[in-house]
C-alpha cells in the first residue's frame, strides 16, 4: 500500500512540471539541427521579427518576438526542419 500512496504521490508532484514543459519537436540528434544562424534566418524569412528571446528549449528552437503584423509571439520550432511546431500569438 505504501509502494502505491509513494507512486501516486510522485504522479502528482510531477504532473505540473510535464503540464508546463514545450513540446517534442523532435528526436534526431542535436549534429542534425539547423545552426542557430540558419535558423534565425528561417524565423526571419517566416516573417517573425523584433526577436527579444531565441534559445534552445529541450528539443526546439524557441522565439519571442512579433509576427508580421506585430502580434507578440511564442514559437517553438523543429530545429531540423525548421517547422513551427507550436505557437501562442496574442
Amino acid at each position: 500500500m505504501r509502494i502505491i500512496t509513494a507512486a501516486l504521490a510522485a504522479t502528482l508532484i510531477a504532473a505540473p512540471v510535464a503540464a508546463m514543459a514545450g513540446p517534442v519537436c523532435t528526436t534526431e540528434a542535436k549534429d542534425k539541427w539547423m545552426t542557430e544562424d540558419a535558423m534565425k534566418a528561417k524565423v526571419a524569412e517566416m516573417g517573425y521579427q523584433k526577436i527579444k528571446t531565441f534559445k534552445t528549449t529541450g528539443s526546439c528552437y524557441e522565439i519571442y518576438g512579433y509576427t508580421k503584423d506585430n502580434r507578440k509571439a511564442e514559437v517553438y520550432f523543429n530545429p531540423v526542419t525548421g517547422a513551427v511546431v507550436k505557437s501562442e500569438i496574442d
